[in-house]
């Protein structure tokens, strides 16, 4: 029997919970940091715990790719009267291979999705700050984008479009190779939440 994804989320939920309430130990943490100053003065115990997640959650990782379990999870984003139910790695899980292709399918109903529900909202890039863009400018964004994740708030709907590694497109240092552009839309100017 192989674990399903939802098993596999419940395992690291116990799992971290096991870590955090000191039931799991690992005794070459101090190995592990490169620096001795800084190790005499770090709580090994707290570096520990994190030390003997991270190798559990490795393996978990592991044994996705070995058993072809996706990491993939849908959550539903509702913004004004609209609804969608949306495709996402999971933040504890790794995409594995047909992961991608999932977010690549839903990617022209997250779009549709936005642009119904920000009709009449004017859509921002957030490059170093907010920038102010027009239809024209996100249609060619999202035609050189393979997919697209949506987050709502009280009054904006955030877009980002994204491409590469599903497992590194959030984070700065995988560009150019992989990533993922901030938009907003907004009645007026965005809050600034995602800066």
């Amino acid at each position: 029997m192989v674990y399903t994804t939802q098993e596999l989320i419940d395992i690291l939920e116990a799992e971290l919970k096991a870590n955090w309430q000191g039931q799991r130990l690992l005794i070459s943490s101090r190995l592990r940091i490169d620096n001795p100053v800084i190790a005499k003065a770090l709580n090994l115990d707290k570096v520990s715990k994190v030390f003997a997640y991270r190798d559990f959650r490795a393996q978990v990782h592991q044994y996705q790719k070995e058993h072809q379990v996706s990491g993939i999870v849908w959550r539903v984003c509702q913004f004004r009267g609209f609804s969608i139910s949306i495709p996402e790695v999971h933040s504890q899980l790794t995409a594995i291979e047909t992961d991608k292709q999932i977010l690549v399918n839903a990617k022209p109903s997250i779009i549709d999705f936005w642009i119904k529900a920000t009709a009449n909202m004017k859509y921002f890039q957030l490059t170093e700050s907010f920038q102010e863009i027009s239809l024209t400018t996100l249609t060619n964004l999202v035609k050189q984008r393979e997919w697209a994740e949506v987050y709502s708030g009280c009054d904006e709907l955030y877009l980002g479009l994204c491409w590469g590694n599903p497992n590194e497109s959030q984070y700065l240092w995988a560009k150019p190779h992989s990533g993922c552009d901030r938009l907003v839309a907004a009645e007026h100017q965005p809050s600034g939440i995602i800066k």
